[in-house]
């Protein structure tokens, strides 16, 4: 979950108040019951760090201007949200951990310090799954966060793997916006080389790095199934999904998407829909009005299903 806009206006969301939106999500299993299932009773505080329900750690130096004064904290279930995330998208994410068989492998798109491979690696863990966990990132000094991150909370080198570039549907080449101080920005968008021209003068400005593009299905590989690909990418999810749906379908299980407009919410339901997916879960993007524009307040959470890699669940 990102908070966007006008940070003071949204701050209220994020209590637990039961008025909060936060709380009006759809859902067809009891999502508040299984993330409090993978809830640590022996987490403890770690120095640096802020340590979440499932005692996983991450450095406050990795996001300075959310986590900072919060070193040494330990944080109770995140219902209806934690500083990250809110109940659909941790429940979402759990829900695939739930339904896996018997390993758990996962795809994190834009992982930035990991934070899905961690909490979900956490969750597979706690069932006595193996796993192995993949993050795409452009940043290279969100790439470093996410190793480090994932030495912190214990998990080897053979159990996770990271890949500077962007995950598209072919191969080429990106332009990343060049940051001075990693963790200073987050949702940076990268610059594609389908206008020649203009990829030109943004590689000649100095203000980008180059980095592959790297189609989806290179990034899966030989795997025949990913039990989770959680896709937030800054507003490309839909075309993404959509320049995709083939690969998607025939190799994953379930899909976390964070929606950054209603537009994108929409399209997602009409790809997805169409190719033979399940709604499982939903929280709608929370927007405010500006001179009459929609002015995107927190990211919205969609969980998919796909019926034709195992057994669906029986819905509540």
């Amino acid at each position: 979950m990102q908070k966007q806009g006008d940070e003071m206006a949204w701050e209220a969301l994020f209590g637990v108040d039961h008025c909060s939106p936060l709380w009006h999500y759809y859902a067809n299993f009891d999502a508040i019951s299984l993330i409090r299932e993978y809830e640590d009773p022996e987490r403890g505080p770690k120095k640096g760090h802020i340590v979440n329900f499932q005692g996983v750690a991450v450095n406050t130096a990795f996001l300075p201007h959310v986590l900072a004064g919060k070193e040494g904290q330990v944080e109770a279930c995140p219902i209806p949200a934690n500083w990250h995330a809110d109940i659909a998208e941790w429940a979402a994410a759990f829900r695939a951990v739930e339904l896996a068989r018997d390993s758990f492998t996962m795809i994190e798109l834009g992982c930035g310090w990991g934070c899905w491979m961690n909490n979900t690696g956490a969750a597979a863990r706690k069932r006595g799954l193996p796993l192995h966990l993949i993050g795409v990132e452009a940043d290279a000094g969100h790439l470093r966060f996410a190793a480090e991150a994932m030495h912190t909370n214990g998990f080897s080198a053979e159990q996770y793997t990271l890949i500077r570039g962007v995950a598209g549907v072919r191969t080429g080449r990106a332009l990343f916006p060049k940051q001075d101080l990693p963790g200073a920005h987050w949702g940076l968008e990268p610059v594609f080389d389908d206008d020649p021209e203009q990829f030109a003068l943004q590689q000649q400005s100095g203000l980008y790095e180059e980095v592959p593009i790297i189609a989806l299905a290179t990034v899966i590989g030989d795997r025949r199934r990913i039990d989770l690909i959680h896709i937030d990418i800054q507003g490309g999810e839909a075309d993404f999904v959509e320049q995709n749906i083939a690969t998607l379908t025939e190799r994953v299980a379930y899909l976390l998407i964070g929606t950054h407009s209603k537009p994108i919410e929409g399209k997602l339901f009409d790809v997805l829909l169409k190719a033979g997916w399940h709604l499982d879960i939903e929280r709608p993007l929370l927007f405010s009005l500006r001179d009459g524009q929609p002015v995107t307040g927190i990211d919205g959470v969609q969980g998919w299903l796909n019926p034709r890699i195992g057994s669906v669940p029986p819905f509540n």
